[in-house]
């Protein structure tokens, strides 16, 4: 089965149950390692947001524990990693360079606004990855 899963998180809801999803692939190799990997927008946007890089990492982090705590609680080897990048492009690329096995992400993210004028972020996954992706609702 898979050894080598990537989730993808940004702390909303669909990447939770993402989370559980992976944890459930994991479950069927005792060898299974799932990366986690929090993508941060490198736009204008978040730069504004949060200009005190101490208080940035600190809400990625949060963003981020939720998904740790659940692969940490279900006892699965796990890493996390903070990537930088527009997220659709930067977890395909991740993805293919390090050769993974399946990705796994939720269909929705947090920032709606720009999934409806930019495309979602699993539809840009799916779409280049070189490995299976589970995309979870």
């Amino acid at each position: 089965m898979f050894k080598k899963i990537l989730l993808a998180t940004d702390g909303s809801d669909h990447a939770i149950r993402a989370a559980e999803k992976a944890i459930d692939l994991a479950k069927c190799n005792p060898e299974s390692v799932i990366h986690v990997i929090y993508v941060v927008d490198s736009s204008k946007t978040e730069v504004l947001e949060n200009w005190n890089t101490t208080g940035a990492q600190q809400k990625r982090k949060e963003k981020v524990r939720p998904t740790e705590e659940k692969v940490k609680t279900a006892d699965i080897s796990y890493e996390v990693e903070y990537l930088r990048g527009e997220p659709g492009p930067t977890i395909v690329n991740h993805a293919n360079e390090k050769d993974f096995d399946v990705v796994v992400l939720g269909s929705r993210g947090l920032n709606r606004f720009q999934e409806l004028v930019l495309g979602s972020v699993s539809h840009k996954v799916a779409k280049r990855a070189h490995c299976a992706v589970l995309i979870i609702k």
